[in-house]
This record gives structure tokens, sequence and C-alpha cells, in this order.
């Protein structure tokens, strides 16, 4: 039967084959429209899944990669701390402070410098630690000073020295045409500098520095 002969508004005098079409079409219809409707959102939300797959892989490796040389991190952690904790020995507590002070001026005695000026400044306190500035004139040669440095390397605890000037004393030049500005072995001199010594600064410090810091930025 073709297709213009068939009674639209009459579809059950249709021939089987044809109505059976017809079913498979509405099925088919049916079908497809609410496989669309229902799995839209699911296509969606895969396609978004699919996007994040690459980053993800390679957050992955990343990931992977840091596990495979966990041993090595922890060791050289291990090794930070131990060199971190060496160096925190090198700080004297608050009690020792006065101790350390008194080892500076000593070797200097012991370096034939005479003291002029041994004055602690204020402390300037840090994130963990405190400096504390000792500003220093003393008399000497220069032999007698390079001693001096050296013992303050030498001191247990950590000591840096600044701002080092050199003066040659008036009346210490001796040789025929030498200048004031002419240093020797011999020449006295007069020194200054500024010698720091550092201080660990307990919990309690470091929770005070803190909150000194919090306070002026909200300044």
């Amino acid at each position: 039967m073709n297709l213009n002969e068939l009674d639209f508004e009459n579809i059950g005098s249709w021939p089987l084959a044809a109505r059976l079409g017809a079913v498979f079409i509405v099925f088919a219809i049916v079908v497809g429209g609410g496989f669309y409707y229902f799995t839209q959102d699911t296509i969606a939300q895969l396609d978004s899944v699919k996007a994040k797959e690459q980053p993800l892989k390679d957050e992955f490796k990343r990931k992977q990669g840091k596990a495979a040389n966990l041993d090595a991190y922890k060791q050289q952690m291990a090794e930070m701390e131990k060199s971190f904790g060496s160096m925190l020995k090198q700080l004297p507590q608050k009690t020792e402070v006065a101790d350390l002070l008194v080892e500076i001026s000593q070797t200097g005695l012991s370096n034939n410098l005479e003291f002029s000026l041994f004055k602690p400044s204020g402390e300037a306190r840090k994130e963990f630690y405190a400096e504390l500035p000792v500003n220093i004139k003393v008399t000497g040669t220069y032999h007698d000073f390079g001693g001096f440095a050296t013992g303050i390397a030498a001191l247990p605890r950590i000591v840096t020295i600044h701002n080092v000037n050199m003066v040659p004393v008036k009346g210490s030049v001796k040789r025929k045409g030498q200048s004031a500005t002419d240093i020797d072995k011999d020449t006295k001199l007069t020194i200054s500098l500024v010698a720091k010594t550092y201080r660990y600064l307990d919990q309690d410090e470091i929770s005070s520095t803190r909150k000194k810091k919090r306070k002026k930025r909200r300044r």
C-alpha cells in the first residue's frame, strides 16, 4: 500500500505492517526524547568531569613524584632540624648574655686592647631572636685588633663585628715621612666598632613580639 493511501483518521484500518511501523516510529520518538531529556544533565556533568581529568592526572603525577621521594625529604628535614638546633645553641639565653659580654671584654683585654667605651644598647627583637648591639671603642695596634677579631670568632656564641673605624692615635706616628693615615703593626690606633650579640627568645617573648607587630599593622 502507498503511504498516500493511508487514512490517518482511521489508523485501525491500516495494514498490520503499517501499524507496526507507526508504533515503532512513535516508540522511537518517545524513547529518544525521554533519553535526551533525562540524560542531558548527566552528559553535561560527564563533559565537565572530562575537562577536569587531565589537570587531576597532572596533579596525581606531581604528588606521586613527591611520595616517591618522601624518605629523602624526611631525611633532609631531619638534617635541617639538626643544623637549626645547633645554630640555636649558639644563641645565648637571657641569663647568659651578661656572661657573653664579659667574654667579649676579656677577649679585648687579653689582646692588649685598652677600652675607653663598652656600652650595650637596647635589644632589637626579630622573629625568634633578639639583637644586642654593643658600642665599643678601644686603643691598640692593628695586630692587637686582629687578635681580638680572631678571639671573637672563636667564642662558642655568635658575635659579629660591624662598622669598624680605625684612626691613628695622635703622636703615635713615629716613622719619618709617615702620614697620619699610614698604619703599620706598631702604630697605636683608636678603634671604634659595634659588636652584635644575639639572644634566643623564649615562647612568651616570641608571642609578645608577634602581637606588637600585629598592632602596628592595624595602625
